[in-house]
């Protein structure tokens, strides 16, 4: 029996260590994309080791095991931003307060899968949600017939086709798109980019879809990318599927490139197809939202299933007021207090 529970201590020590290898690769993926890949998994690689090194505890390895479990909350401690109880950590980003009586719009970002079987669904969601603008993803050739059924709805629109004709993006919004502008693709379909008119305040609307990770080309698609993440205006608001969760070196390299925050996540988005919904909570965080300038975000939650594999998100935000100039306020103070050409005391 004591031999037993030796080579059952070994085998934990042994998928521990292996947990431990892969969790600290994760924090190197500006080195190489490959350790990236280990960070989309950090959750679940903290919670492994964790259960792990609990029974060892009671072992000749309890130290080691102390030390793992140490490590575990600091990494697992590291994705609180994309818990679905986020705020109950210091660290978390917050979403920010609308400064007054300034409207609240709203967006709808969907991976809407190019072979959905019940695209009604997505219809009837965005029919009962009425989204001012909507982000979409993996527009297939059946989606450009079904997205046609809502044209007078959403009339100002561009749809980017992929070379393979399936994972493509599209913008729609009901808003026009600002006068003496024109909606815009990368040249491979990844990312669609339009100039929204919001009550005349212009802002820069991009739906984005990355590939998958490593070994697959996400990090050189991001680098491809890098010419339209720059030319992004001032105040931007960006949405997609990412394949990247928000803790990752790739969603971080994104964002800087555009020079963006990226907003708190509202957890796990994507489940394997074939899980069932209620395992959601061990899916992955990886439809993003960014945003800058006058932009600000007030929430993003997670809707319905729609008959993809991706959880539809719902971004609340509002345009900060225009801030006047200082010299200007400076100015209008003199202006005030001069009259006939006489200044008061």
């Amino acid at each position: 029996m004591a031999r037993v529970r030796n080579m059952m201590a070994s085998v934990a020590f042994v998928a521990m260590l292996g947990c431990s290898v892969a969790l600290v690769a994760g924090f190197f993926g500006t080195l190489h994309p490959a350790f990236d890949s280990f960070a989309h998994f950090r959750v679940h690689l903290a919670v492994l080791m964790a259960l792990c090194a609990l029974p060892l505890l009671a072992t000749s390895f309890r130290l080691q095991a102390a030390t793992a479990l140490l490590f575990a909350v600091a990494a697992f401690a590291t994705t609180s931003n994309a818990l679905p109880v986020p705020r109950l950590w210091p660290v978390q980003a917050a979403y920010e307060v609308n400064p007054g009586d300034q409207p609240v719009y709203r967006l709808l970002q969907m991976n809407l899968r190019f072979n959905n079987p019940t695209p009604k669904k997505v219809l009837s969601l965005i029919g009962r949600t009425n989204p001012d603008v909507i982000t979409l993803d993996e527009v297939s050739e059946m989606w450009t017939t079904e997205l046609g059924y809502i044209t007078s709805a959403y009339p100002y629109r561009i749809l980017c086709p992929y070379p393979n004709g399936v994972f493509g993006v599209a913008l729609l919004s009901r808003r026009p798109f600002a006068a003496g502008t024109q909606p815009r693709c990368d040249r491979r379909g990844a990312m669609a980019i339009a100039t929204v008119d919001f009550g005349g305040t212009d802002v820069d609307v991009a739906a984005l879809h990355l590939t998958w990770p490593w070994p697959y080309n996400q990090s050189r698609q991001i680098g491809g990318l890098s010419e339209e993440f720059a030319s992004l205006g001032e105040t931007t608001i960006m949405a997609g599927d990412c394949n990247a969760v928000p803790w990752s070196a790739a969603v971080r390299r994104v964002a800087n490139l555009g020079r963006l925050t990226v907003a708190p996540s509202p957890g796990p988005t994507w489940l394997h197809i074939k899980l069932p919904d209620f395992l959601r909570f061990a899916g992955l965080p990886i439809d993003q939202v960014f945003n800058k300038g006058a932009v600000l975000v007030h929430s993003v939650s997670r809707l319905e299933g729609t008959g993809s594999d991706h959880l539809p998100l719902m971004v609340e935000f509002s345009l900060r007021p225009e801030q006047k100039n200082p010299v200007d306020e400076d100015e209008t103070a003199t202006a005030s207090v001069t009259q006939n050409g006489k200044t008061r005391s």
